[in-house]
């Protein structure tokens, strides 16, 4: 691997797999997406203006690709198996996050990506616009669907929505 790549694969190689995880709700799949994005970074080095400007471009080239899978036909055709494995990266979030997660992953990607990078990596919605290559008030009325639709999946699973907040 070149230094950035190194560089990068160490600093960022946590928060690819979480996305990925988080997109996917596989873990094999994360793990999968996670080595093909340092694998295009090491192949076509990128000239990066700043650590957040590297931390955007993986997230992105994640992003991407998590769409690719989830629209493949691998991913229509089988349904996901229970996987220990999974359990690895489920440990980083807390038991309530990782009930949110799994509800997240119901939505369709377009919500789904905006809600986990504003609530999970905390990006604001202008950084979250120029990572997705989205107006900021596209973001804005994503982020409000989304959050309007993942309530409707909570309310259905028995989240009382007054009780907890969501």
């Amino acid at each position: 691997m070149n230094n950035s790549a190194l560089y990068a694969f160490n600093k960022y190689c946590d928060t690819v797999l979480r996305t990925a995880f988080a997109m996917t709700g596989s873990y094999p799949e994360a793990e999968d997406i996670t080595q093909e994005v340092f694998l295009t970074l090491h192949a076509k080095p990128q000239n990066f203006e700043s650590e957040e400007h590297m931390k955007a471009w993986l997230l992105r080239a994640a992003i991407n690709r998590c769409k690719n899978y989830r629209i493949s036909a691998h991913v229509r055709r089988n349904q996901p198996l229970d996987d220990e494995l999974s359990d690895k990266l489920s440990c980083e979030f807390s038991p309530r996050d990782n009930e949110i997660r799994e509800m997240i992953h119901k939505l369709p990607e377009k919500y789904a990506s905006v809600i986990f990078l504003y609530y999970f990596e905390e990006y604001t919605v202008k950084e979250i616009a120029g990572l997705l290559g989205k107006s900021e008030n596209t973001v804005s009325s994503l982020l409000q669907r989304g959050r309007k639709k993942l309530k409707m999946i909570l309310i259905k699973e028995g989240y009382e929505y007054g009780a907890q907040r969501v």
